[in-house]
């Protein structure tokens, strides 16, 4: 069944009363079957069908509503040829990306679920938790989760600029919460240590590895942890990054034998390219390692021709993950280009390569999806809170991919 048919499911099931409406007909006692080509979304109340045994319309019971499951019956004067009721089994009704997928992993160049199907997640990024926790609230949250249907929440930390240099224990504890937030709303939480100035990652290897074997440690047995070990990398070369990324991923693996790790590719995240190199560097010196993924930034008002084409020649041989883009130029500001930025979705889309677009705040920039002052309030819903940016992004993240489970 597809995710958005689960949804439906869901949401109806969290409404549904548990007492069993009966008829004076008769009940079947044939044996429960699965009931899942509803021309309907199932709900309380009255149903049309085209189940197999049962063509009409009917009233829809649940019974033992839980978390991740529900029964329910469905009792209709027309329920097959010598019944007048239907008895369905436990099915799920988890619909969350995570409950759906599970953990993650690398397959070939591919993000794969649990069923080793490939899959593209859509999300958001946070702008700097130093800046903006103020918009990383129950509220917020949850629009992103229901309103959105985000499938992943990149939680940017950043090492300097008033970020996790300043004070380990506060920045860290403030990543944990926000981990445990994404799980309550089954969505996956990406770790992103945010370094951007200074640019090689190295320089900021053992607060990496403090940082990072907490977090490992402490969410190691969760299913939808992702780690996200160099935003930007800039001012290193190729080599220096791989070395990094070489000496890091064991020590996550160290904690977390099964999260993925995605690694920041030079020159800013572009493959290369702002630095003028391009991805024959990776192509011909990998990492060398496993279950991890490289990551590529645009900002589709800057990052055109050059970029695009040389993200579509790696595509089919470097595992990517776009963890950060913006309709906008590269500073997040100024006008967006819509049209460029289509090009690039829709190329993702079709090798399910995923997404977090930069960012869930309401900063003055055009690329924050707020407007301003929203995040002092509660209302994230909606597109009235949301500048051009961001509806144009909500728009495209509420078209959830249809996860595969067989």
């Amino acid at each position: 069944m597809t995710r958005s048919r689960w949804c439906a499911l869901a949401s109806s099931a969290l409404l549904a009363a548990t007492t069993l409406v009966t008829t004076s007909a008769a009940t079947s006692t044939a044996a429960p079957v699965r009931y899942e080509s509803e021309s309907a979304a199932i709900s309380q109340g009255v149903v049309e069908s085209n189940h197999a045994g049962f063509t009409g319309t009917g009233f829809v019971n649940f019974d033992n509503v839980t978390g991740s499951s529900v029964e329910y019956t469905v009792t209709a004067p027309t329920a097959g040829p010598n019944a007048d009721s239907l008895t369905i089994d436990t099915i799920s009704v988890a619909a969350t990306p995570v409950a759906i997928n599970g953990q993650l992993h690398v397959c070939g160049t591919k993000l794969c679920n649990q069923y080793n199907k490939p899959i593209q997640l859509r999300g958001m990024s946070t702008h700097g938790i130093q800046w903006y926790a103020n918009c990383i609230k129950p509220a917020s949250l949850d629009a992103l989760a229901t309103d959105w249907n985000a499938d992943i929440l990149r939680i940017s930390m950043y090492v300097q600029e008033g970020g996790y240099e300043t004070n380990p224990r506060k920045f860290t504890d403030l990543v944990h919460g926000y981990i445990e937030e994404a799980t309550k709303r089954g969505m996956y939480a990406l770790v992103d240590w945010h370094q951007l100035d200074p640019g090689d990652p190295n320089a900021n290897l053992a607060r990496a590895k403090t940082f990072f074997t907490e977090i490992a440690d402490r969410h190691k047995n969760k299913n939808n942890i992702i780690y996200d070990i160099a935003n930007e990398p800039n001012g290193v070369n190729w080599a220096g990054i791989k070395s990094y990324a070489e000496q890091m991923i064991p020590v996550i693996r160290a904690k977390d034998p099964d999260g993925v790790v995605f690694v920041g590719t030079h020159g800013w995240a572009s493959l290369g390219i702002s630095d003028g190199r391009t991805e024959t560097d990776i192509v011909n010196n990998p990492i060398n390692a496993t279950n991890f993924m490289y990551t590529f930034h645009f900002y589709a008002a800057s990052h055109q021709a050059e970029y695009f084409n040389a993200l579509s020649r790696a595509a089919d041989k470097l595992p990517l993950f776009v963890t950060e883009f913006g309709t906008q130029t590269y500073t997040g500001d100024g006008g967006n280009d819509l049209t460029y930025s289509q090009k690039y979705l829709d190329f993702l889309a079709s090798k399910k390569i995923g997404w977090t677009n930069w960012n869930f705040s309401d900063d003055f920039r055009s690329g924050a999806v707020f407007k301003e002052g929203t995040c002092a309030g509660n209302s994230f819903t909606g597109t009235s809170v949301l500048k051009p940016a961001g509806v144009w992004v909500r728009e495209r993240m509420r078209t959830a991919d249809d996860f595969p489970t067989s």
